[in-house]
């Protein structure tokens, strides 16, 4: 990612938050940015768009999260880079695409620059849209690369970065013969494609292709059948798209009554495992792997948010810092098109909160992550995040 990142060989924990605005900064020195003049003097506007509005408790608390860690890393901007200010302006969503593309529009109305989010894709989607021909970009928080483009870009994990790194972990281990099972939901297609996609492009082995109805019924009907096609097929491991709030807990716990998982063909799972707490304690997910973002950055922010706020951040929320720490980065490089898509999309990158990332010319995204293994009830890293682009196989 950064040249300066070689510094980060020693050992993560030793890395302040500070730091993170620095190696960041330095990344705006290399030449994949075309030197032009300054950028006006004065503070960058930032249109910081939440879902709050909707009356739902779990908008509100994500949304004052979101709006927390973008002011943590504000602070933590100005702690290295003094003269270099940052204006937060907070738009309200109401979780409606509607209503976002109205208050992104409102934004750059009164001089926002970039716009950070929204969250949900379908926002992110009408947003871009809105602001079709204005050269004001978006950060949306959403990780769904369909609604993707040379304007808006996605800061969250994808499912084909999730996807690409654990296929090349499992390959690297003597897993290459890999079975794909999803449920019959948007997100489970589009998860079952970027799974196919990863285990074709690293040349692995689909062995076996199985979509199941998102039902109770449905769940119980598919496990017998889900492993016997795996047996028949040789898979030597099961890459899942379901989560913790849908099939996974009840699909994981009748495939390894089934000979599967635990004692078997190992389970591979393309959502957080670590997310709820409790989530490690399923029987079913024992010995399984899964990806998760940088754990010891984001460990250190999970700390001074708690810290500063006396409570525990969003999960999400480390995207705001994410993205203030990109758009910091880019203007204290001093360039006159910091805030461009072709300063966004430098091959140098950033590094956050949830570790490397950088933007692509299509509006998607590459981040560094770990590979863990739930062992006896608890997550394990087993490879750790890559801490520079070179040589991490992107």
């Amino acid at each position: 990612m950064l040249s300066v990142l070689n510094l980060a060989r020693k050992p993560l924990g030793k890395i302040s938050l500070y730091l993170i605005f620095i190696l960041g900064l330095v990344a705006c020195t290399t030449n994949s940015i075309p030197s032009l003049t300054a950028r006006p003097d004065g503070p960058v506007k930032v249109g910081l768009l939440v879902p709050s509005g909707t009356g739902e408790a779990r908008d509100e608390l994500l949304a004052s999260s979101l709006e927390n860690a973008a002011r943590l890393a504000i602070a933590d901007l100005a702690a290295v880079h003094p003269n270099t200010v940052i204006e937060l302006k907070i738009y309200q969503t109401w979780g409606q695409p509607a209503k976002a593309a109205e208050v992104a529009l409102q934004a750059v109305s009164e001089g926002a620059e970039i716009i950070l989010g929204p969250v949900f894709s379908q926002e992110a989607k009408a947003v871009g849209l809105a602001l079709n021909g204005t050269n004001v970009n978006v950060l949306s928080f959403s990780n769904n690369v369909e609604i993707a483009n040379g304007a808006v870009f996605v800061l969250g994990q994808t499912f084909q970065n999730t996807a690409k790194r654990l296929t090349d972990y499992a390959l690297a281990q003597g897993v290459s013969n890999i079975m794909v099972v999803s449920d019959k939901t948007p997100s489970g297609e589009l998860g079952r494609e970027a799974i196919e996609a990863a285990v074709r492009k690293a040349r692995g082995t689909v062995t076996a292709i199985f979509d199941y109805e998102f039902s109770q019924n449905g769940i119980i009907s598919a496990a017998p059948l889900i492993a016997q096609a795996a047996k028949q097929s040789g898979a030597q491991a099961l890459f899942l798209t379901a989560d913790t709030a849908g099939a996974l807990p009840l699909l994981t716990q009748l495939l390894s009554d089934d000979g599967l998982g635990v004692q078997g063909t190992r389970f591979i799972g393309l959502t957080r495992w670590d997310i709820p707490a409790a989530t490690p304690e399923l029987a079913g997910l024992q010995n399984g792997w899964f990806a998760l973002p940088d754990p010891v950055l984001y460990a250190q922010y999970k700390a001074r948010y708690e810290a500063t706020y006396q409570g525990p951040p969003h999960p999400v929320s480390g995207l705001a810092y994410d993205g203030i720490a990109a758009i910091g980065a880019l203007v204290t490089s001093g360039r006159g098109n910091a805030l461009t898509a072709q300063a966004l999309t430098q091959r140098s990158g950033f590094v956050g909160v949830n570790g490397i990332f950088r933007f692509m010319k299509d509006g998607t995204n590459e981040r560094g992550l770990a590979v863990a293994e739930i062992q006896n009830k608890q997550v394990n890293v087993i490879d750790q995040a890559p801490r520079t682009f070179a040589n991490a196989g992107f």
